[in-house]
C-alpha cells in the first residue's frame, strides 16, 4: 500500500484523467456525482484514501490555474504539487480534444442578464486562497508549454458575459439602496462604463447609504470563486487613487448560481498581480 506523496505515474495518470473527465462534464452541463467518481477512482489506486484523492484533485486545480484553464468547481487549488503532476496534466490536456472543445464553447458562450430573486443569497464572504509558490526573483516564472492556453483571457473578453454581469450588479445595487429607504439614490445608479466610456477604471457608479459614491469594477466569470481575473492599468490606478470609495465585485458561477464577494479599496491590498502582457512600441 502506498503512503505519503509517493504517487506513481499510473496513479497520477488515472487521477488526472478522472479530473479532466469531470471538468468536461461540468462544462457541458451534464450532471455527475463527485463521491461516486472518487470511490471509482480509489479502486484503481494503491490504497489511497478519499481525502488523499481530494487533496490530489486540488493539486490538479492548481496546475490548471497555472496553465490558464478552468478548474472543477469545489476543488480549490493547492500548490506545492509534485512535478510529475504538471507533466501528466500537460500531456493529457494536449490530447483531450473533447475537453478543449468544451472549454472553448464555455468561454465563448453568450450570456444574458440573470434575474435576482433574493439579493441576500448573492453575497458570500471573501474566499481565502491557498498560498502560492513564490515566483522567480525576476518576478515572472516562464513556462513554455503547448498546454498553456488563454482560456480565462478569452472569457474575460466575452463582452456579453461582462455586460450581463455589469447589468446584474446595477440591479443589485439599486435594490440594495431601495431596501435601505434610499429611493432617490437607487435611481441614480449608473452604468458608467456605458454612459461615460470604459476608461474610467470602474463600471458602475453607485452610492453608500449616506450618499457617498461607490465606484464598482465588475469582474464576471462562469467558473468558480477563485478563478483568476484580469485588471487593467486604469482599474489598478483608480483603486489606489479612490481607495475609500472603490469596490471590485467578483461575480462567479454566473450561469448556474450567481454569487459575489467584494474587495474594498486598492486591488493590490487583496491580490497578487502577475504581469501577463505588455504594450510594445518600437524604440527606433
Amino acid at each position: 500500500m502506498a503512503t505519503g506523496e509517493d504517487w506513481s505515474r499510473l496513479e497520477v495518470e488515472s487521477c488526472v484523467a478522472d479530473y479532466l473527465h469531470m471538468l468536461a462534464l461540468e462544462l457541458n452541463g451534464q450532471q455527475f456525482n463527485k463521491t461516486k467518481h472518487i470511490h471509482g477512482l480509489m479502486q484503481r489506486l494503491d490504497g489511497r484514501s478519499k481525502s488523499s484523492v481530494e487533496y490530489k484533485f486540488r493539486n490538479v486545480s492548481a496546475v490548471m490555474e497555472e496553465l490558464g484553464w478552468p478548474a472543477v468547481t469545489g476543488y480549490k487549488s493547492l500548490p506545492n504539487y509534485q512535478w510529475l503532476l504538471m507533466e501528466v496534466v500537460e500531456s493529457q490536456l494536449q490530447s483531450n480534444t473533447t475537453l478543449q472543445d468544451a472549454v472553448q464553447a464555455a468561454v465563448e458562450r453568450p450570456a444574458t442578464v440573470v434575474s435576482i430573486e433574493n439579493p441576500a443569497d448573492i453575497w458570500v464572504p471573501t474566499p481565502k486562497a491557498a498560498g502560492r509558490v513564490a515566483e522567480s526573483s525576476a518576478g515572472y516564472a516562464a513556462r513554455f508549454s503547448p498546454a498553456k492556453r488563454d482560456y480565462l483571457a478569452q472569457e474575460a473578453r466575452n463582452r456579453s458575459l461582462g455586460l450581463a454581469g455589469e447589468q446584474f450588479v446595477m440591479e443589485l445595487e439599486a435594490r440594495r439602496l431601495h431596501a435601505a429607504g434610499k429611493k432617490l439614490l437607487s435611481e441614480r445608479v449608473e452604468h458608467a462604463s456605458a454612459t461615460q466610456g470604459d476608461g474610467l477604471g470602474y463600471d458602475v457608479l453607485s452610492f453608500e447609504e449616506n450618499g457617498r459614491e461607490r465606484l464598482i469594477e465588475v469582474k464576471t466569470t462562469a467558473f468558480g470563486e477563485l478563478t483568476p481575473f484580469f485588471v487593467s492599468r486604469n482599474e489598478l490606478a483608480r483603486s489606489e487613487v479612490d481607495a475609500e470609495s472603490y469596490r471590485l465585485y467578483r461575480l462567479f458561477d454566473f450561469r448556474e448560481r450567481p454569487r459575489l464577494f467584494d474587495l474594498q479599496g486598492s486591488i493590490t491590498a487583496h491580490c497578487q498581480l502577475d504581469p501577463v502582457s505588455y504594450l510594445a512600441r518600437l524604440t527606433s
